[in-house]
């Protein structure tokens, strides 16, 4: 892992209180996902409906992944 790119244990660290919340617009806030931009790329994600819940945190390399595979169909049903 690159030195710029921070490991799962800083992500898991890092104080999310004053991060901005982003959902798809015009989507149901009790029934979406959203995400926190972190620093180098990185992402938080949680469930809206239960914002107390602890957020999933990825790393830039991770979030590529993901967003990659949503692009190509990986998740379809």
């Amino acid at each position: 892992m690159s030195s710029d790119s921070p490991d799962k244990s800083a992500l898991y660290s890092l104080d999310l209180s004053d991060v901005e919340w982003l959902g798809a617009p015009g989507s149901d806030p009790h029934d979406r996902v959203e995400i926190a931009r972190l620093p180098h790329g990185a992402v938080a994600m949680r469930n809206a409906a239960c914002p107390e819940d602890p957020p999933l945190r990825y790393t830039a390399a991770e979030w590529k992944a993901f967003t990659l595979g949503v692009r190509d169909g990986e998740f379809d049903v």
